[in-house]
């Protein structure tokens, strides 16, 4: 892959993948490294690469392989020398559209919601809800990136769905009440 490609791909891509990466993380400090952790793979692996195919799909699938790594990596130091403090979780800034400030408002409160729901998901059902709902990939292309059958990430994202409703019912008549 040349310098030229590899600057292509972070201007159209790499928005997206910091975005997921974020989402995955929780954090932005370890976004940040699994964000540069992501495109070094992707440099190391040089001309193996195919970035006519579909190089976001390998970009996300590349991420999550990683934060897997790290996650185990860290699970296992965990094991050996105990638990380790961690940071507070910081909510992430998206722009609103809305004009009205009350709309905005109401907007940015759903947002925090949702968000925080899919955050308390465990991660192979977070997983593809963030695969596909936020970064918009088919059931197939999810199925290739996380490494399993299509019927799998189905019934996955139904489960996941069904948790998030149940979750945002409680969160919401406990608001209304």
């Amino acid at each position: 892959m040349s310098h030229e490609e590899l600057e292509e791909c972070i201007q159209t891509n790499g928005k997206e993948i910091y975005s997921f990466c974020c989402h995955l993380t929780r954090s932005r400090q370890e976004a940040d490294d699994l964000y540069q952790d992501t495109f070094l793979k992707m440099v190391e692996l040089g001309n193996r690469l195919n970035v006519e195919q579909n190089p976001k799909s390998y970009l996300l699938s590349v991420a999550v392989n990683q934060w897997k790594n790290r996650r185990r990596k860290f699970a296992w130091r965990q094991r050996i020398t105990g638990p380790v403090l961690s940071m507070e979780d910081t909510e992430l800034e998206l722009p609103s559209g809305s004009p009205l400030l009350e709309e905005q408002i109401i907007s940015r409160e759903e947002q925090i919601l949702v968000r925080k729901a899919v955050k308390h998901l465990p991660d192979r059902y977070r997983l593809p809800v963030l695969l596909f709902y936020m970064e918009e990939l088919k059931i197939s292309e999810i199925a290739e990136v996380l490494g399993i059958p299509e019927g799998t990430v189905k019934s996955r994202l139904f489960k996941a769905k069904k948790m998030l409703r149940k979750e945002l019912e409680v969160v919401l008549n406990e608001t209304e009440s």
